[in-house]
């Protein structure tokens, strides 16, 4: 089930009815205190959530969202009017797993769902990792500094599992994307800068593990290959 946040009638009902339309069962919400009641009943698979909202801001809920246990990993695309990088880097910074400004071409919109969708889904090898006083154990979904555990969004996890796992690998941005994001770098997008910077600040002193690799992308560890 897909949840769809959205105050604008024509986009709300376009949106459920392509998904619906695709075989992904979607349901439509144009009020907050409609979603809220929705959640009490059904935790979706993923959300697509405004941030211009009548009774409540879209970052609020995010936040609201990400303060739960039971629906801290839930995915959320956001979808805005605006399309400011601050806007941007303010709804990633506040929990959100990718960012659609409107207008938006539903065929892109269907490829990031889907993307988020196959690794939200994926089974993940029950192994874990060390760096350091980093501790990773993707099956579990658990990130610990000097064994304090560490609250990330899903596309922070995504791209930490995906680091250390292959440790003195760099990858290029134009690869992260690709494989934590799914979609092609366009040359212009800052989604993975913003990621990892939000990343290294929520890991601390571990933050420094992930290094920098100029003019090429990102690594953790070890020598490149």
């Amino acid at each position: 089930m897909i949840y769809l946040l959205e105050d604008d009638d024509s986009i709300r009902e376009l949106v459920t009815y392509t998904l619906n339309s695709q075989r992904m069962e979607a349901r439509g919400f144009s009020r907050p205190s409609e979603f809220w009641e929705a959640m009490e009943e059904e935790i979706p698979s993923l959300l697509l959530l405004d941030i211009m909202l009548p009774e409540e801001d879209g970052l609020h809920i995010l936040k609201k969202i990400r303060s739960h246990s039971e629906t801290k990993a839930l995915p959320i695309i956001m979808l805005t009017a605006k399309g400011s990088e601050y806007d941007t880097v303010l709804g990633l910074d506040s929990g959100a797993d990718d960012y659609v400004p409107k207008p938006f071409r539903m065929m892109e919109l269907l490829s990031r769902i889907r993307a988020l969708l196959r690794r939200t889904e994926k089974q993940e090898e029950d192994v874990s990792y060390r760096e350091g006083v980093l501790y990773v154990c993707p099956s579990h979904h658990i990130v610990k500094v000097n064994d304090q555990e560490v609250v990330l969004t899903l596309k922070e996890f995504e791209l930490l599992c995906l680091l250390i796992s292959e440790k003195g690998r760099v990858f290029t941005r134009a690869q992260l994307l690709d494989k934590i994001w799914g979609y092609e770098f366009d040359g212009e997008s800052r989604t993975v800068d913003v990621h990892i910077r939000t990343l290294r600040q929520k890991l601390k002193e571990a933050g420094d593990y992930i290094e920098t690799v100029r003019g090429i992308g990102y690594k953790i560890g070890g020598s490149a290959q």
